[in-house]
């Protein structure tokens, strides 16, 4: 499966599950809604109730009080009240649903407060012409025994008053039971919200944590592979996924697979390279000795027939074929170099210069040794890199008070050597012309040089990935400076 098939399906799983904490939010959400909706509702139903029987009681009182007084301000009150309690009623019908057993009792508050309003107007209207009239007396009389001597009043506000009861007991049982609901959902809310969180954290770093070990799993293959690649080691990554990387994996497999053929390929022409230089070396050494024995022969043969100009000539022969050996010597050493890797060794640098200087420095030289380290290294190579520069600092020293100094400075991976005799210098022209192959100046002193000596040490330290230059100026000395790696 690719990455980002992966990915995404990371994402659209973090999604559903905060869909899913979204819609469970949003229909707890609802219930708490409906829930402080209805209690806000019944807060006004029960206010509305109380104000309703607070207006029937004050009805019935100021009737009580126009009847036993007579006072007509009691009657206002009874007329006041005859217009507010409708507008109570209206708003309690609104506020109640219509099959709900509260508006069923509403209905039968409603049923017996009209009747008791019939009969309260007639009482009033017999009381009111009794005082216009005596002869209305015995009617109103009779209707006030009926209203409060038979109880017919207090029948009214008794049945009233047990449904105002009944009604407002309801309404705060519901309101308990709604209350609860409430601090459920409310509670429900708060740990389907905290669920939901752990669970998209938990789902989310679980994801997160698969997909980075799983790519950092795979890169780190890569980086293997291409750390063998460097180190020489051309091995091959197994990656079976098919995914984006693959296609990474697969360009480090063919390139493993392409440098191990070409470096093979160059090893055997190396080899092949090698192979031809002995043989030509030997071959070129055959015609020289050849040639060597036939100057013995002349000389043998014609010793007293030679002008002193002939044997002058014959003279310089020797010379050139020793020269041309030398070439030849120089040459299989240069190729030697890349061929031979010795392995690294415990070296002491100032025990390895004084060997090579007690072999190759006359005595008359001045030796000067400053700071030379030991360090882990290939002993063979580094031999060979002081061989070569302390042969050439014996060959240019100067005639008169020759000196040779040789020291070493410290650096954080590398130490830098330097081999400095005291001969003629070297112009900056010829800096880097010394470092090729069967380069070198001659007018420097009448000896030969092959110049391969230069050569090989640059090789060297090439091989080893580091830098040689030379400090000099005509008339004031060579300074040959290298680093060589600290492991």
């Amino acid at each position: 499966m690719r990455l980002s098939t992966q990915i995404s399906l990371g994402f659209l799983f973090a999604i559903c599950i905060d869909l899913l904490d979204s819609s469970v939010n949003y229909s707890l959400t609802l219930k708490v809604n409906q829930s402080t909706s209805f209690l806000n509702n019944s807060e006004l139903v029960i206010r509305n109730s109380n104000s309703l029987n607070k207006g029937i009681t004050d009805m019935q009182n100021a009737l009580r009080g126009y009847l036993l007084k007579n006072d007509a301000r009691f009657l206002s009150k009874y007329n006041a009240c005859l217009k507010t309690i409708p507008f109570i009623i209206s708003q309690q019908n609104q506020l109640l649903d219509v099959q709900s057993s509260q508006r069923r009792k509403l209905d039968s508050i409603q049923a017996l407060h009209h009747l008791w309003l019939i009969d309260a107007g007639r009482i009033i209207a017999a009381k009111q012409k009794s005082v216009a009239s005596t002869s209305f007396n015995a009617n109103y009389q009779a209707l006030f025994a009926s209203y409060f001597k038979r109880s017919k009043g207090s029948s009214y506000n008794e049945q009233i008053d047990s449904i105002f009861r009944a009604f407002n007991q309801h309404e705060y049982e519901v309101r308990n039971l709604r209350r609860s609901a409430l601090a459920d959902s409310i509670t429900q809310t708060k740990h389907f919200s905290i669920l939901f969180s752990a669970v998209m954290i938990l789902a989310g770093s679980g994801i997160a944590v698969y997909l980075v070990k799983r790519i950092s799993r795979r890169i780190d293959s890569m980086v293997i592979l291409a750390e063998n690649i460097s180190n020489g080691d051309f091995t091959q990554v197994k990656d079976d996924k098919k995914d984006e990387l693959s296609s990474l994996s697969v360009s480090l497999n063919t390139m493993s697979a392409k440098l191990s053929r070409n470096i093979k390929d160059l090893q055997k022409k190396n080899d092949e390279l090698n192979q031809f230089a002995y043989v030509v070396s030997h071959d070129l050494k055959a015609p020289v000795r050849g040639i060597y024995n036939v100057l013995q022969w002349i000389e043998e043969d014609l010793e007293g027939e030679m002008s002193p100009k002939m044997r002058g000539y014959l003279n310089i022969i020797p010379e050139r074929m020793r020269r041309m050996e030398n070439l030849i010597d120089g040459l299989l050493d240069y190729a030697r170099v890349s061929s031979e890797k010795p392995p690294p060794e415990e070296t002491d640098v100032k025990a390895v210069v004084e060997e090579i200087a007690e072999v190759i420095v006359p005595g008359e030289f001045k030796l000067e040794l400053h700071n030379l380290p030991r360090l882990r290294t290939e002993k063979l190579l580094l031999q060979q890199v002081f061989s070569n520069l302390i042969s050439n600092a014996v060959r240019y020293a100067s005639p008169v008070n020759p000196r040779i100094n040789i020291s070493c400075i410290e650096h954080t991976l590398v130490y830098e050597f330097s081999v400095t005799d005291n001969g003629p210098g070297i112009e900056e022209q010829y800096h880097q012309i010394i470092f090729e192959i069967f380069q070198t100046l001659r007018e420097r002193d009448d000896k030969e040089s092959t110049g391969i000596g230069l050569a090989i040490v640059k090789k060297i330290v090439d091989d080893k990935h580091c830098s040689i230059k030379v400090a000099s100026s005509k008339g004031a000395g060579a300074s040959f400076i290298f680093t060589w790696p600290k492991n």
